[in-house]
């Protein structure tokens, strides 16, 4: 048997309980149909003579009151038209006689009837006129009769009725028992009997996913056990075939590139850092262990939807680095730990720190990105620690540096007494190494400040000529005990920024200073101004050694010194630079060449008036 057959089998219990249902709905809906004709045909055609016979009775009797009152012909007419009517209803009446006692009532009518059409018929032919004493002593009693046979006829038929609609209700309620319970028996013996027999035609595909999860699992030995001629056993041999194509494919050359990839998957999977590997339209195709623990996803979701199960910031960190690596940029390495996002996780707050890496083709496309997400927290929780530290080793220095600075000061202009020419060598030297050394201790601060987030900006239009004179006045003694030149090359009324001056005299103060340190005597540091591609750039250039390739990126990180670079330093003024250039919203680099000089430049965005009132 076919499994179609099988399954059309299987919901035949259900078929022969809705045709029961069907029929005892059926059933019942004829006997109450069967009570309502018996009403209709037993009583209300009696009610309906009734209401007919006592109408025509009083208009028979506004015919007598009539001819009473002296309009005989008119009076004559109306009663003659109303006798037939009385006459044909109560022959209706007299042949539907249904109910106890309405045979009695329905021949006193007739009795009552005759005596009352008799003396309606002399008072209406009598050829003396008639009086009011021949209607109210001989007609109206016998109208009086005649109505009130009438109404018992009418009543007995409205009780009847009565009855019999309340007998119907209850009848319906309890129909309506007796198939709600028909109805209920025969939907659960359907369901029951087809359960059985969907179940016993299942089984046979219990079996098959049973074997399919084995030979998903890598027991490949598992064979699937189905007998018959359906559907069903076609498949399951199939399944077989399959494993034994799959046992002999693991004991090929590419089943053993497989459990290559298996060991691949493996060693990344032991990674303690979340791994994603991205197709180039961002679909995930792999992932380890941590990123599912840590991301909270899961390939489960399908590829092209996984990555919306992340976080909205990894998210966004992810979709960047994939974007620069797709983009043909190279590998994505981050510039420092300030790069790392905050992820909440259920063991606390990590800092992720983002890298990217391209996956090529055999012909050298890139088809997809592998992004590996460093768990950097231990690393941050050290560096802040040492930000700490380095805060208030700083904050400690200062006061007693201060202090020691004034003494050396007092003593090397002989306040306190003469010096020899040796001593006051040694002061001015220690003088200028407490110098040295206060310069040191602000950068510490300026980087604590920097780093807590208590760098304020208090922005104000400038121009940038008036910016670039007045910090080259702010170096031109430093400069001239260097026997360095300073120049300005800026053109009148270049634009203006939105900028806090403060804070930027502090970048140029930084950039001027490395270039007047690092440069030869007699040569020119030049400071420039101009708007470039909607900003403002500024540019620094010395005649200095210059700066090696490898190291054009570090010099911005904190701490960082060139190789060889004469000492004196921290190693922080151009990362407070580049903190403070990307504070107000602008960016900052180097262009240098071994021995032939550097250009430190930055840009900031240029000042937006405010719009123009509009004309009323």
């Amino acid at each position: 048997m076919k499994l179609r057959s099988k399954l059309l089998l299987a919901q035949v219990p259900l078929v022969l309980a809705l045709l029961v249902v069907g029929f005892a709905g059926s059933t019942i809906t004829t006997s109450l149909g069967r009570d309502a004709q018996r009403i209709l045909k037993d009583n209300y055609r009696s009610v309906l003579a009734g209401e007919r016979m006592k109408e025509s009775l009083e208009r028979m009797d506004s015919g007598a009151v009539f001819s009473v009152a002296g309009e005989r012909a008119r009076g004559r007419a109306q009663a003659e038209e109303h006798l037939l009517k009385f006459e044909e209803e109560l022959k209706v009446q007299e042949g539907n006689i249904t109910e106890p006692g309405e045979r009695d009532a329905t021949e006193t009518l007739r009795r009552h009837w005759q005596a009352y059409r008799a003396g309606l018929e002399h008072l209406l032919t009598q050829g003396e006129p008639p009086t009011r004493d021949d209607y109210f002593t001989r007609l109206l009693p016998a109208f009086e009769r005649t109505k009130a046979a009438t109404e018992v006829i009418l009543a007995i038929n409205q009780d009847a009725m009565v009855r019999k609609s309340e007998e119907a209700g209850r009848t319906a309620r309890r129909f309506d028992s007796l198939l709600l319970s028909i109805i209920a028996a025969g939907c659960l013996l359907g369901l029951v009997a087809s359960s059985t027999l969907t179940s016993r035609l299942l089984r046979p595909l219990g079996v098959l996913g049973q074997t399919a999860r084995r030979i998903g699992e890598g027991d490949l030995v598992a064979r699937a056990v189905v007998t018959g001629k359906d559907e069903i056993a076609q498949l399951s041999r199939e399944l077989n075939t399959m494993a034994d194509h799959l046992q002999q494919y693991r004991k090929s050359t590419l089943g053993e590139l497989l459990e290559a990839q298996q060991a691949s998957q493996a060693a990344i999977d032991s990674l303690p850092d979340p791994v994603l590997v991205l197709a180039t339209d961002g679909a995930l195709l792999h992932l380890n262990v941590a990123a599912e623990a840590l991301l909270k996803v899961s390939l489960d979701a399908g590829g092209a939807n996984a990555l919306a199960q992340l976080d909205p910031v990894a998210r966004e960190v992810v979709e960047r680095v994939r974007q620069h690596v797709v983009k043909g940029k190279g590998s994505y390495v981050p510039k420092g730990l300030e790069e790392a996002f905050r992820l909440a996780t259920a063991d606390g707050e990590r800092h992720l720190l983002p890298r990217a890496s391209p996956v090529y083709a055999e012909g050298g496309a890139i088809v997809g990105t592998t992004v590996v997400l460093q768990d950097v927290t231990r690393l941050r929780r050290f560096d802040e620690l040492k930000n700490d530290l380095v805060a208030t080793v700083a904050h400690e220095f200062r006061t007693p540096l201060t202090s020691l600075q004034m003494a050396i000061h007092l003593c090397a202009e002989q306040v306190v007494g003469p010096l020899t020419d040796k001593q006051a060598e040694l002061l001015f030297a220690a003088r200028e190494d407490c110098g040295r050394l206060q310069g040191m201790v602000e950068e510490l601060l300026d980087l604590s400040r920097i780093q807590a987030g208590r760098v304020e900006l208090h922005r104000e239009p400038m121009e940038l000529e008036s910016l670039v004179k007045k910090s080259l006045e702010t170096h031109a003694g430093v400069a001239a005990q260097r026997q360095v030149s300073l120049r300005a090359e800026v053109l009148p009324d270049s634009g203006s920024v939105d900028v806090d001056p403060e804070r930027l005299q502090l970048v140029f103060a930084n950039l001027l200073g490395n270039a007047i340190r690092h440069s030869p005597e007699g040569a020119a540091v030049v400071v420039r101004g101009a708007i470039a591609d909607g900003a403002a750039r500024f540019e620094v250039v010395d005649e200095g050694p210059g700066i090696a390739k490898e190291y054009q990126q570090a010099i911005f990180e904190k701490f960082f010194r060139v190789p060889g670079s004469p000492t004196g330093s921290a190693g922080l003024g151009l990362f407070i630079a580049k903190e403070l250039v990307q504070a107000h919203g602008g960016a900052i680099g180097v262009t240098s060449e071994p021995g032939t000089g550097s250009t430190f430049w930055f840009t900031l965005p240029l000042h937006a008036p405010p719009p123009r009132p509009t004309a009323p």
